[in-house]
């Protein structure tokens, strides 16, 4: 079966009765291009977050070594049945991948080996699923991912842009994002009211130097950027409970314009930054 031939993709769902869960923000691929494109390059274990009609877990399984499928929906098991019929390197876990020990599961499942991690994820929950991915640090090399066009813009937007925020600091504490390429609303069924893009983030192996408390450094960075239109003194002084001369000075023994905003700090401002106010015990 042609997994991307829409007709067939439609067929073959309505004769296992299944129906598209909204509240999963379910949007299935079918442009033959892409998964080849997201694929390449990927080899040995791969951890895949849902499996659609199995479209990507195919394309996955002629190059990995073992494939695990988190699937939070169950009822499309009789669909992945056959869709993934003969390919015996695939497990599938039932499960939603924001409960879900990444960590714990690729030992269980690759012996404690590292894993690659390629995924069509719900558009809905794309940079919550990243978020966490990262900051639980499992033993991942890369993340390769579909998501909405503007969740990959602020992924690997860089200081000083419109996009650049959060999800941009927290992407480049971890590891080296970048933006693949783009993919049109009409590659998926149905058809979703945005378009889509690849986006690769190699991670760093270890922990980043200079933070002792990653918990602590990422409140601090989401204390930073809660007034982005202001000076970064303003809300850095009420997130800490100091006044902003103090912030300033800091800001000034950094090297950092005292009139700077949150958007203007690379990843390793932030860390100066926030050392300058850890090593003087301020509480955030």
């Amino acid at each position: 079966m042609i997994l991307t031939n829409v007709s067939a993709v439609k067929e073959l769902l309505s004769r296992h009765g299944f129906k598209f869960a909204k509240p999963l923000g379910q949007n299935f691929l079918v442009n033959p291009s892409v998964c080849p494109r997201m694929a390449r390059g990927l080899s040995g274990n791969i951890v895949e977050i849902g499996a659609g009609a199995g479209v990507l877990t195919r394309e996955l399984a002629n190059t990995a070594e073992k494939v695990i499928v988190v699937e939070i929906d169950e009822t499309l098991g009789p669909v992945l049945a056959e869709t993934l019929a003969g390919c015996d390197n695939v497990e599938i876990i039932w499960g939603d991948a924001l409960k879900t020990d990444l960590r714990a599961l690729i030992e269980e499942k690759f012996g404690g080996g590292e894993a690659a991690v390629c995924a069509n994820l719900p558009y809905y929950a794309a940079a919550r699923i990243i978020t966490r991915m990262l900051e639980a640090r499992p033993p991942i090399s890369s993340v390769t991912v579909m998501v909405q066009e503007e969740v990959a813009q602020r992924i690997t937007a860089l200081p000083n842009s419109k996009q650049y925020g959060v999800l941009s600091v927290v992407s480049r504490f971890y590891g080296n994002p970048k933006l693949l390429f783009k993919v049109p609303r009409g590659s998926f069924i149905p058809i979703p009211n945005v378009d889509g893009a690849v986006i690769r983030l190699d991670v760093y192996r270890g922990k980043r130097p200079g933070v002792t408390d990653e918990k602590r450094f990422f409140r601090f960075v989401k204390a930073a950027f809660s007034e982005r239109r202001k000076q970064l003194a303003n809300p850095v002084s009420r997130a800490l409970g100091t006044d902003k001369e103090s912030v300033k000075r800091a800001l000034g023994g950094c090297g950092i314009n005292a009139s700077a905003r949150a958007q203007e700090l690379s990843v390793d401002d932030f860390i100066r930054l926030y050392n300058k106010f850890e090593n003087n015990q301020f509480t955030i």
